[in-house]
Protein backbone atom coordinates (compact mmCIF):
# COMPACT_ATOMS: atom_id res chain seq x y z
CA UNK A 1 0.00 0.00 0.00
CA UNK A 2 1.47 3.21 -1.33
CA UNK A 3 1.57 6.29 1.50
CA UNK A 4 1.51 9.98 0.76
CA UNK A 5 2.00 12.44 2.73
CA UNK A 6 0.90 16.37 1.46
CA UNK A 7 0.12 19.63 3.41
CA UNK A 8 -3.60 19.69 1.58
CA UNK A 9 -5.29 17.32 -0.19
CA UNK A 10 -8.30 18.43 -2.16
CA UNK A 11 -10.76 15.94 -3.12
CA UNK A 12 -12.46 16.61 -6.35
CA UNK A 13 -10.86 18.68 -9.50
CA UNK A 14 -13.35 20.84 -9.81
CA UNK A 15 -13.86 24.89 -9.90
CA UNK A 16 -14.01 25.22 -6.15
CA UNK A 17 -11.31 22.31 -5.80
CA UNK A 18 -8.85 24.59 -8.20
CA UNK A 19 -10.41 27.79 -6.69
CA UNK A 20 -8.88 26.58 -2.98
CA UNK A 21 -5.55 24.89 -4.71
CA UNK A 22 -4.83 28.35 -6.28
CA UNK A 23 -4.76 29.74 -2.87
CA UNK A 24 -2.75 27.21 -1.29
CA UNK A 25 -0.37 25.89 -3.82
CA UNK A 26 0.50 30.43 -4.27
CA UNK A 27 1.23 30.55 -0.81
CA UNK A 28 4.24 27.69 -1.41
CA UNK A 29 2.25 24.99 0.16
CA UNK A 30 2.28 21.38 -1.42
CA UNK A 31 -1.33 20.68 -2.31
CA UNK A 32 -2.52 17.16 -4.14
CA UNK A 33 -6.00 16.95 -5.74
CA UNK A 34 -7.52 13.38 -6.47
CA UNK A 35 -9.94 12.98 -9.11
CA UNK A 36 -11.77 9.59 -9.54
CA UNK A 37 -11.97 10.36 -13.28
CA UNK A 38 -9.82 10.71 -15.93
CA UNK A 39 -9.23 14.55 -16.81
CA UNK A 40 -10.91 16.11 -19.20
CA UNK A 41 -14.21 15.07 -17.75
CA UNK A 42 -18.14 15.51 -18.48
CA UNK A 43 -19.62 17.20 -16.58
CA UNK A 44 -23.96 17.90 -16.08
CA UNK A 45 -24.08 21.54 -16.10
CA UNK A 46 -26.44 24.63 -17.86
CA UNK A 47 -22.67 26.03 -18.36
CA UNK A 48 -24.00 29.55 -17.55
CA UNK A 49 -21.66 31.30 -15.74
CA UNK A 50 -22.44 34.54 -14.04
CA UNK A 51 -21.01 37.73 -14.66
CA UNK A 52 -19.63 37.82 -10.97
CA UNK A 53 -18.12 34.09 -11.73
CA UNK A 54 -16.94 34.69 -14.75
CA UNK A 55 -14.80 37.73 -13.40
CA UNK A 56 -13.54 35.96 -10.98
CA UNK A 57 -12.35 32.86 -13.77
CA UNK A 58 -10.87 35.57 -15.49
CA UNK A 59 -8.97 37.47 -12.87
CA UNK A 60 -7.73 33.69 -11.43
CA UNK A 61 -7.16 31.42 -13.83
CA UNK A 62 -6.82 33.48 -17.27
CA UNK A 63 -9.53 33.84 -19.88
CA UNK A 64 -10.00 29.91 -21.22
CA UNK A 65 -9.38 28.37 -24.33
CA UNK A 66 -11.84 28.74 -27.08
CA UNK A 67 -12.83 24.88 -26.65
CA UNK A 68 -14.03 25.96 -23.41
CA UNK A 69 -17.21 27.44 -24.77
CA UNK A 70 -20.08 26.42 -26.13
CA UNK A 71 -22.19 27.79 -28.84
CA UNK A 72 -23.81 30.75 -28.26
CA UNK A 73 -21.19 31.88 -26.21
CA UNK A 74 -22.59 34.67 -24.83
CA UNK A 75 -25.77 34.93 -23.34
CA UNK A 76 -27.72 37.82 -22.41
CA UNK A 77 -29.47 37.38 -19.62
CA UNK A 78 -32.39 35.35 -17.96
CA UNK A 79 -35.96 34.94 -19.48
CA UNK A 80 -38.81 34.28 -17.27
CA UNK A 81 -41.51 32.04 -18.72
CA UNK A 82 -45.74 32.81 -17.50
CA UNK A 83 -48.32 30.02 -18.45
CA UNK A 84 -50.35 32.66 -20.32
CA UNK A 85 -47.47 33.50 -22.88
CA UNK A 86 -46.04 36.34 -21.25
CA UNK A 87 -42.21 36.79 -21.47
CA UNK A 88 -39.80 38.67 -18.53
CA UNK A 89 -36.96 39.48 -19.66
CA UNK A 90 -33.80 40.23 -17.80
CA UNK A 91 -30.58 41.13 -18.84
CA UNK A 92 -27.58 40.67 -16.82
CA UNK A 93 -26.51 43.74 -15.29
CA UNK A 94 -22.82 43.83 -16.04
CA UNK A 95 -23.88 42.88 -19.69
CA UNK A 96 -23.57 39.17 -21.47
CA UNK A 97 -21.83 36.59 -19.66
CA UNK A 98 -20.22 33.19 -21.35
CA UNK A 99 -22.07 30.12 -21.88
CA UNK A 100 -18.87 27.65 -20.56
CA UNK A 101 -18.26 24.08 -21.50
CA UNK A 102 -17.60 22.56 -18.14
CA UNK A 103 -15.30 19.44 -19.49
CA UNK A 104 -12.80 22.15 -20.67
CA UNK A 105 -13.73 25.27 -18.53
CA UNK A 106 -12.56 22.79 -15.25
CA UNK A 107 -9.79 21.10 -16.69
CA UNK A 108 -8.68 24.77 -17.27
CA UNK A 109 -8.59 25.65 -14.11
CA UNK A 110 -7.46 22.78 -12.38
CA UNK A 111 -4.11 23.00 -14.71
CA UNK A 112 -3.44 26.79 -14.10
CA UNK A 113 -3.94 26.26 -10.23
CA UNK A 114 -0.82 23.88 -10.67
CA UNK A 115 -2.14 21.44 -8.11
CA UNK A 116 -1.01 17.76 -8.32
CA UNK A 117 -3.21 16.20 -9.85
CA UNK A 118 -4.02 12.44 -8.94
CA UNK A 119 -6.72 11.09 -11.51
CA UNK A 120 -8.33 7.76 -11.82
CA UNK A 121 -8.41 7.98 -7.33
CA UNK A 122 -11.52 7.26 -5.94
CA UNK A 123 -11.67 8.40 -2.13
CA UNK A 124 -13.04 5.86 -0.10
CA UNK A 125 -12.61 6.71 3.78
CA UNK A 126 -10.99 9.13 5.91
CA UNK A 127 -10.18 9.61 10.13
CA UNK A 128 -9.46 12.66 11.32
CA UNK A 129 -6.88 13.36 13.77
CA UNK A 130 -4.85 16.11 16.13
CA UNK A 131 -2.64 16.99 13.72
CA UNK A 132 -3.71 15.56 10.22
CA UNK A 133 -6.03 13.69 8.38
CA UNK A 134 -5.91 10.62 7.29
CA UNK A 135 -7.40 9.50 3.73
CA UNK A 136 -7.54 5.93 1.90
CA UNK A 137 -8.46 6.29 -1.69
CA UNK A 138 -8.29 3.96 -4.80
CA UNK A 139 -6.72 3.83 -7.96
CA UNK A 140 -9.70 3.42 -10.87
CA UNK A 141 -8.90 0.34 -12.15
CA UNK A 142 -6.27 -1.57 -10.73
CA UNK A 143 -7.81 -1.00 -7.19
CA UNK A 144 -4.35 -0.04 -5.71
CA UNK A 145 -4.93 1.35 -2.17
CA UNK A 146 -3.40 4.87 -1.03
CA UNK A 147 -3.05 6.22 1.98
CA UNK A 148 -2.66 10.17 2.21
CA UNK A 149 -1.74 11.98 5.13
CA UNK A 150 -2.58 15.74 5.04
CA UNK A 151 -2.57 18.62 7.21
CA UNK A 152 -5.97 19.72 5.90
CA UNK A 153 -8.47 18.31 3.18
CA UNK A 154 -10.79 20.03 0.91
CA UNK A 155 -14.03 18.25 0.06
CA UNK A 156 -14.43 19.91 -3.24
CA UNK A 157 -16.69 16.55 -4.23
CA UNK A 158 -20.41 18.41 -5.55
CA UNK A 159 -23.76 17.49 -4.28
CA UNK A 160 -23.40 14.10 -3.47
CA UNK A 161 -20.32 14.33 -1.71
CA UNK A 162 -18.64 10.71 -0.10
CA UNK A 163 -16.15 13.07 1.98
CA UNK A 164 -19.19 14.61 3.65
CA UNK A 165 -21.08 11.57 3.84
CA UNK A 166 -18.01 10.18 6.02
CA UNK A 167 -17.46 12.89 7.63
CA UNK A 168 -21.43 13.46 8.61
CA UNK A 169 -22.69 9.84 8.33
CA UNK A 170 -26.38 11.18 8.79
CA UNK A 171 -26.16 14.02 6.52
CA UNK A 172 -27.60 13.11 3.49
CA UNK A 173 -30.96 11.26 4.96
CA UNK A 174 -31.09 15.22 6.68
CA UNK A 175 -31.67 17.08 3.40
CA UNK A 176 -34.23 17.55 0.79
CA UNK A 177 -33.01 16.11 -2.78
CA UNK A 178 -33.86 16.90 -5.97
CA UNK A 179 -33.82 14.97 -9.27
CA UNK A 180 -32.70 16.91 -12.27
CA UNK A 181 -32.10 16.12 -15.44
CA UNK A 182 -32.19 17.77 -19.21
CA UNK A 183 -33.08 15.78 -22.61
CA UNK A 184 -31.30 17.41 -25.80
CA UNK A 185 -32.95 17.82 -28.87
CA UNK A 186 -32.65 18.90 -32.72
CA UNK A 187 -34.89 20.97 -32.67
CA UNK A 188 -37.32 24.30 -33.59
CA UNK A 189 -38.03 26.60 -30.60
CA UNK A 190 -39.75 30.03 -30.80
CA UNK A 191 -37.23 31.23 -28.30
CA UNK A 192 -34.77 34.14 -28.64
CA UNK A 193 -31.18 31.50 -28.16
CA UNK A 194 -29.10 34.27 -26.74
CA UNK A 195 -31.24 33.93 -23.21
CA UNK A 196 -32.05 31.48 -20.87
CA UNK A 197 -35.28 30.75 -20.46
CA UNK A 198 -36.68 30.27 -16.91
CA UNK A 199 -40.49 28.96 -16.37
CA UNK A 200 -42.40 30.39 -13.25
CA UNK A 201 -45.20 27.93 -13.30
CA UNK A 202 -46.12 26.15 -10.28
CA UNK A 203 -47.14 23.64 -12.52
CA UNK A 204 -44.02 22.77 -14.02
CA UNK A 205 -42.17 21.43 -10.84
CA UNK A 206 -39.31 23.14 -8.87
CA UNK A 207 -37.34 24.43 -12.03
CA UNK A 208 -37.74 23.85 -15.51
CA UNK A 209 -35.81 25.86 -18.33
CA UNK A 210 -34.74 25.84 -21.50
CA UNK A 211 -31.75 27.23 -23.46
CA UNK A 212 -29.69 26.59 -26.87
CA UNK A 213 -26.66 24.83 -26.72
CA UNK A 214 -24.21 23.44 -29.65
CA UNK A 215 -27.12 23.28 -32.76
CA UNK A 216 -29.56 21.73 -29.88
CA UNK A 217 -32.59 22.57 -27.66
CA UNK A 218 -32.47 21.48 -24.12
CA UNK A 219 -35.59 20.81 -21.93
CA UNK A 220 -34.33 20.90 -18.74
CA UNK A 221 -37.30 19.74 -15.14
CA UNK A 222 -36.51 19.68 -11.40
CA UNK A 223 -38.54 17.48 -9.09
CA UNK A 224 -38.44 15.93 -5.62
CA UNK A 225 -36.43 12.63 -5.50
CA UNK A 226 -38.96 9.73 -5.72
CA UNK A 227 -41.40 11.79 -8.23
CA UNK A 228 -42.01 10.49 -11.77
CA UNK A 229 -39.38 12.42 -13.95
CA UNK A 230 -40.21 11.06 -17.17
CA UNK A 231 -43.74 12.40 -16.66
CA UNK A 232 -42.56 15.58 -15.16
CA UNK A 233 -40.17 16.19 -17.84
CA UNK A 234 -43.03 15.12 -20.50
CA UNK A 235 -45.40 17.77 -19.51
CA UNK A 236 -42.35 20.31 -19.54
CA UNK A 237 -41.92 19.46 -23.42
CA UNK A 238 -46.13 19.70 -23.87
CA UNK A 239 -45.58 23.27 -22.51
CA UNK A 240 -42.97 24.79 -24.59
CA UNK A 241 -44.43 23.00 -27.64
CA UNK A 242 -48.26 24.21 -27.21
CA UNK A 243 -46.74 27.94 -25.98
CA UNK A 244 -43.15 28.74 -27.79
CA UNK A 245 -43.56 26.72 -30.52
CA UNK A 246 -41.24 23.83 -30.18
CA UNK A 247 -41.37 21.14 -32.64
CA UNK A 248 -38.87 18.41 -31.97
CA UNK A 249 -36.82 16.49 -35.24
CA UNK A 250 -34.64 13.99 -32.63
CA UNK A 251 -33.69 13.14 -29.07
CA UNK A 252 -29.75 13.39 -28.86
CA UNK A 253 -28.64 12.96 -25.73
CA UNK A 254 -30.22 12.99 -21.79
CA UNK A 255 -28.42 13.28 -18.78
CA UNK A 256 -29.77 13.50 -14.72
CA UNK A 257 -28.42 13.79 -11.31
CA UNK A 258 -29.36 14.31 -7.54
CA UNK A 259 -28.97 17.71 -6.43
CA UNK A 260 -29.20 19.16 -3.02
CA UNK A 261 -30.12 22.52 -4.28
CA UNK A 262 -32.75 23.07 -0.90
CA UNK A 263 -29.56 23.47 1.27
CA UNK A 264 -29.12 27.02 0.03
CA UNK A 265 -32.67 27.31 -0.04
CA UNK A 266 -33.20 26.87 3.69
CA UNK A 267 -29.77 28.28 5.09
CA UNK A 268 -28.45 24.56 5.89
CA UNK A 269 -25.05 24.75 4.86
CA UNK A 270 -22.05 22.29 6.49
CA UNK A 271 -18.38 23.30 6.44
CA UNK A 272 -16.57 20.82 7.92
CA UNK A 273 -14.77 20.17 10.80
CA UNK A 274 -11.25 18.71 12.37
CA UNK A 275 -9.35 20.22 9.68
CA UNK A 276 -11.69 19.33 6.88
CA UNK A 277 -13.04 21.72 5.10
CA UNK A 278 -16.13 21.66 3.14
CA UNK A 279 -16.83 23.80 0.15
CA UNK A 280 -18.82 24.41 -2.97
CA UNK A 281 -21.85 22.70 -4.21
CA UNK A 282 -20.77 20.04 -1.43
CA UNK A 283 -21.32 22.33 1.40
CA UNK A 284 -24.44 23.36 -0.08
CA UNK A 285 -23.86 26.60 -2.28
CA UNK A 286 -25.99 27.15 -4.81
CA UNK A 287 -27.25 30.22 -6.55
CA UNK A 288 -31.47 30.74 -7.13
CA UNK A 289 -31.10 30.17 -11.16
CA UNK A 290 -29.36 26.84 -10.31
CA UNK A 291 -25.78 28.38 -11.27
CA UNK A 292 -23.26 27.17 -9.15
CA UNK A 293 -20.30 27.96 -10.34
CA UNK A 294 -19.79 31.66 -8.94
CA UNK A 295 -20.14 30.60 -5.49
CA UNK A 296 -18.33 27.35 -5.66
CA UNK A 297 -15.15 29.21 -7.14
CA UNK A 298 -15.67 32.15 -4.28
CA UNK A 299 -16.13 29.42 -1.74
CA UNK A 300 -13.45 27.61 -2.78
CA UNK A 301 -11.35 30.50 -3.34
CA UNK A 302 -11.90 31.11 0.85
CA UNK A 303 -11.22 27.35 2.25
CA UNK A 304 -8.02 28.16 0.33
CA UNK A 305 -7.19 31.46 2.32
CA UNK A 306 -8.68 30.08 5.84
CA UNK A 307 -5.89 27.27 5.36
CA UNK A 308 -2.89 29.52 4.21
CA UNK A 309 -3.93 31.92 7.32
CA UNK A 310 -3.84 29.03 9.67
CA UNK A 311 -0.02 27.62 8.27
CA UNK A 312 1.44 31.22 8.53
CA UNK A 313 -0.42 32.63 11.69
CA UNK A 314 -0.63 28.86 13.68
CA UNK A 315 -4.92 29.25 13.86
CA UNK A 316 -7.31 26.58 13.38
CA UNK A 317 -8.45 26.94 9.85
CA UNK A 318 -11.93 25.45 10.66
CA UNK A 319 -12.26 28.24 12.85
CA UNK A 320 -11.47 31.03 10.33
CA UNK A 321 -13.42 29.17 7.36
CA UNK A 322 -16.47 29.34 9.41
CA UNK A 323 -16.02 33.05 9.86
CA UNK A 324 -14.49 34.21 6.61
CA UNK A 325 -17.33 32.00 4.27
CA UNK A 326 -20.61 33.63 6.17
CA UNK A 327 -20.17 36.65 3.46
CA UNK A 328 -20.45 34.06 0.99
CA UNK A 329 -23.28 32.17 2.97
CA UNK A 330 -25.38 35.46 3.21
CA UNK A 331 -25.01 36.27 -0.60
CA UNK A 332 -26.59 32.83 -1.69
CA UNK A 333 -28.81 33.17 1.05
CA UNK A 334 -30.05 35.51 -0.22
CA UNK A 335 -30.53 35.54 -3.48
CA UNK A 336 -33.44 32.99 -2.42
CA UNK A 337 -35.31 35.54 0.40
CA UNK A 338 -37.81 37.29 -1.56
CA UNK A 339 -38.06 39.87 0.81
CA UNK A 340 -34.43 40.70 -1.00
CA UNK A 341 -35.82 40.51 -4.03
CA UNK A 342 -38.54 42.67 -3.63
CA UNK A 343 -36.83 44.99 -1.40
CA UNK A 344 -33.45 44.94 -3.01
CA UNK A 345 -31.20 43.28 -5.48
CA UNK A 346 -29.87 40.15 -4.65
CA UNK A 347 -29.01 38.86 -8.35
CA UNK A 348 -27.26 39.93 -11.31
CA UNK A 349 -30.53 41.09 -13.18
CA UNK A 350 -33.03 44.08 -11.83
CA UNK A 351 -36.10 42.52 -11.31
CA UNK A 352 -37.95 45.53 -10.60
CA UNK A 353 -37.16 47.25 -13.30
CA UNK A 354 -37.87 44.41 -15.36
CA UNK A 355 -41.39 44.27 -14.46
CA UNK A 356 -42.03 48.26 -14.15
CA UNK A 357 -42.00 48.05 -17.65
CA UNK A 358 -45.09 45.93 -18.26
CA UNK A 359 -48.53 47.47 -18.19
CA UNK A 360 -50.30 46.78 -14.55
CA UNK A 361 -52.59 44.43 -15.51
CA UNK A 362 -49.32 41.82 -17.02
CA UNK A 363 -47.93 42.77 -13.27
CA UNK A 364 -50.55 41.91 -11.47
CA UNK A 365 -50.59 38.66 -13.12
CA UNK A 366 -46.77 38.07 -12.93
CA UNK A 367 -46.89 38.55 -9.46
CA UNK A 368 -49.33 35.90 -8.73
CA UNK A 369 -47.60 33.08 -10.91
CA UNK A 370 -44.36 34.49 -8.63
CA UNK A 371 -46.23 33.46 -5.84
CA UNK A 372 -47.74 30.62 -6.43
CA UNK A 373 -44.36 29.71 -8.21
CA UNK A 374 -42.42 30.56 -4.85
CA UNK A 375 -45.21 29.07 -2.36
CA UNK A 376 -44.48 25.43 -3.60
CA UNK A 377 -41.11 25.17 -2.04
CA UNK A 378 -40.76 23.18 1.44
CA UNK A 379 -40.75 25.72 4.12
CA UNK A 380 -42.06 28.80 2.04
CA UNK A 381 -45.67 28.54 1.74
CA UNK A 382 -46.06 31.81 4.50
CA UNK A 383 -44.90 33.41 1.60
CA UNK A 384 -47.74 33.97 0.11
CA UNK A 385 -50.34 35.61 2.86
CA UNK A 386 -46.97 37.71 4.75
CA UNK A 387 -45.58 39.31 1.38
CA UNK A 388 -49.11 39.91 -1.05
CA UNK A 389 -49.24 43.96 0.19
CA UNK A 390 -45.96 44.31 -0.20
CA UNK A 391 -45.94 43.13 -3.35
CA UNK A 392 -48.79 44.68 -4.66
CA UNK A 393 -47.68 48.31 -3.39
CA UNK A 394 -43.70 47.86 -4.76
CA UNK A 395 -44.77 46.36 -8.55
CA UNK A 396 -48.82 47.41 -8.53
CA UNK A 397 -48.50 50.39 -6.82
CA UNK A 398 -51.65 50.15 -4.55
CA UNK A 399 -52.66 47.97 -1.61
Amino acid sequence: MNEISTDVLIIGASLAGAAAAKRTVDAGFQTITIEKKELPRHKICSGILSPRGYAFLRENFGEPPDNAFHTPKWVTGVNFLFPNGLQLPMPFIPGPTPHIYRKFADYHVVRESRTEVHERTEFRDMETGAKDVRVRARRVGTGEEIIYRAKYVIAADGPRSEAVAKLYPAFRDSIYWFVVGQKYYRADLDLDPQWFHFTINSRLGYYTWTHAENGCHIIGYTDEHGEPWPRGHGNAVEYFQQHHGLRIHEEVFKEGCLENFGMSLTNHFVFGERRVLVTGQAAGFLNMMAEGMSCAMHSGAIAGESIVESFTRNRDANAIYDELIQSERKRTVDQWNPLKILFDNPHEADLKAAIMKFPIADRAYMVKEMLAYIGQFRGYHWVAPILSASIRRLFLGRY
